[in-house]
Parts: C-alpha cells; sequence; structure tokens
C-alpha cells in the first residue's frame, strides 16, 4: 500500500497544472442536470457520481496518483458530488480523502464510506476496532459529520449498526446504512431496511443485472431509502458485451452516444435509483460518466428496449 510519505511525494493535488484542458471540464450546461432527493430530507444529489474500487483502488496503490486527482476534479466540475470508499478498498479512502483535504473540497463533497470490522467467516465483532476504523475515516477526509457511512455487506450488522446510529444521533454521521452486492443476500438487505432506522442502501444493479428491481428498489422507493447503485458496468461485463457493437440510433435519439452513458441512463430511469457510482480511473471516462447525469432518460418504452438489445447480445 503507498504510504502517506510516498503520497505526498508523488501525488498532484486537485487543481495543479496538470489539470484537464481548459473547458474539457465544465462541458455541461448545470441548468440540465439531473438530481435525486434523498427521501428523509429531501436533500438533492446528482444522479451520478464516482467509486473508488476497481481501477481507481488499483490507481490509489501506486506511486503516481496524478489521475485521481484530474478525475476528482473532473467530477466536481461537472456537477458531480457523490464519492463512494471503504476502508477495504485499499488506499482509495486514504489517499482521495488526503487530495479533497489539501484541494480544500471537503465541503463541495459528499463524502460516503464505510464500516467493516467483521472476521471472515464469521465470529465477534470488536466494538473498539470498528470504532477505530471509523475514527480513521474521519482523520483521512478530515470531515465532521461525515456525509454517510453504510455497515459493509451487511457484516456484523447487530453489532456496527449500533455504533454509527449512535454516531448519527451525537451529530458526527448525517446519514448511515448498509450495502450489499450480492443477490443472495437480497433477503437479509430487505430485512435490515424494514429492522433499522436506515437512509441509504448501496445495492448493485445493471441494465443486465435487474434483479434488485424485482423487490429491494420498489422495497427502497416504499419506505423512503435513497439508494447508491454500485457496478452499473458489471464491473467490465458490459462493456465485453457491446464490443464492436454500435450504438442504437432510437438511444441515440436522448443523447447517448456513448455505452457508457447507455447503461448509465439506464439505471438512472429506474425511480427508487438516488446516485449511481461506478468507478474509474480515467478523466475522460469521468467526463464520459457524467454526460448521463444531463439531459433526458429514456422512458420505461426504450428502457425495455434497452434490455431486449442487451439481453439479445452474446455473452448473457
Amino acid at each position: 500500500m503507498l504510504t502517506r510519505r510516498d503520497y505526498l511525494i508523488n501525488s498532484v493535488l486537485l487543481g495543479a497544472t496538470c489539470s484537464l484542458p481548459s473547458g474539457l471540464l465544465h462541458a455541461f450546461e448545470r441548468n440540465n442536470l439531473i438530481s435525486r432527493a434523498i427521501p428523509k430530507t429531501g436533500e438533492k444529489l446528482p444522479i451520478v457520481g464516482l467509486g473508488s474500487s476497481a481501477t481507481f483502488r488499483r490507481v490509489a496503490q501506486s506511486s503516481d496518483v496524478s489521475a485521481l486527482s484530474r478525475v476528482l476534479q473532473t467530477l466536481l466540475d461537472n456537477g458531480g458530488k457523490v464519492f463512494d470508499t471503504a476502508p477495504s478498498y485499499g488506499a482509495s479512502e486514504e489517499v482521495a480523502g488526503q487530495l479533497i483535504r489539501d484541494a480544500g473540497k471537503t465541503k463541495d463533497i459528499f463524502w460516503a464510506t464505510k464500516v467493516n470490522v467483521a472476521p471472515r467467516g464469521g465470529g465477534r465483532v470488536d466494538v473498539n476496532k470498528a470504532r477505530a476504523q471509523l475514527a480513521r475515516s474521519f482523520e483521512y477526509i478530515g470531515k465532521d459529520p461525515i456525509d454517510l457511512v453504510q455497515v459493509h455487506n451487511l457484516a456484523g450488522l447487530a453489532v456496527q449498526m449500533p455504533i454509527i446510529q449512535e454516531l448519527k444521533e451525537s451529530g458526527r454521521i448525517r446519514y448511515i446504512g448498509t450495502t450489499v452486492t450480492q443477490t443472495s443476500r437480497y433477503p437479509d438487505l430487505e430485512e435490515a431496511m424494514r429492522k433499522y432506522p436506515i437512509d441509504f442502501i448501496g445495492v448493485d444493479y445493471a441494465v443486465d443485472n435487474r434483479v434488485a428491481a424485482e423487490s429491494v428498489l420498489p422495497l427502497a422507493k416504499e419506505l423512503g431509502i435513497a439508494t447508491l447503485i454500485y457496478v452499473p458496468f458489471g464491473r467490465s461485463r458490459l462493456f465485453s458485451r457491446v464490443k464492436g457493437a454500435e450504438i442504437p440510433e432510437w438511444a441515440q435519439e436522448i443523447g447517448i452516444d456513448s455505452w457508457a452513458k447507455f447503461f448509465l441512463k439506464y439505471v438512472a430511469a429506474h425511480a427508487a435509483v438516488t446516485c449511481i457510482t461506478p468507478a474509474t480511473s480515467k478523466p475522460h471516462n469521468m467526463l464520459d460518466n457524467m454526460g448521463a447525469a444531463y439531459g433526458e432518460l429514456p422512458d420505461s418504452a426504450m428502457r425495455k428496449r434497452m434490455e431486449q438489445f442487451i439481453d439479445a447480445l452474446p455473452g448473457a
């Protein structure tokens, strides 16, 4: 893992001279930005954000994190706000937190992190370790209160959820929740949604992975729970499936000019979706992703056509 000393030597801060060319960062008209309200408060979030697993995580652990500063800059300069991370994502939380702090952007970011010290395979959750992990999260971003903390993958929920509930009640966390990206755990997620006073869930959902739309997303809508959507590209699965295929003309009618926009606008059109957080380590991909947060979204008929188009491709 990149040490703090190495990071400080090698990182390039947001706004540094290696930023993207002038004009590229401000590619959209802000009045067309699509945002969704957090049901419990009405606070609005841009519908596309940034995750920090996958390639973001790999670059965060390298000796040169300059690309990540430009990714974060591109997110913020084009109306984005939500950054999703976790202690288990290698150096992502620490590196991104330092970049945001040094740029003086902590007030501009909606910082969503997680807690999970549950032993693999089960076992007793150490409360002190959970509190220590949370303390590091506060240190990394330098923000108090933190916007959102979720129990990662439902782990040790009975022990870790009360800890973040306590911090929310004391004013140190604004929103709390839990996450899962395994369809086999959806019944457990739904139980948690009914049992705990949570504000958010994080769940996987994509045009070729629609299981969450069967019960999880409708339940979130019913209970007034906000949603962060993970792996909208199926990691790289969807890009592999459409390789060599042309974007349908009927999709281009609503401004879909890339496969990333196709996948993201499909997800964004679901009424229960609050924000989608695809991970990337490339500024031009971040800009493309943010493009999905502008303009029109597909209606129900187009969403059906999108599903049918992807389902008909090899690799189902």
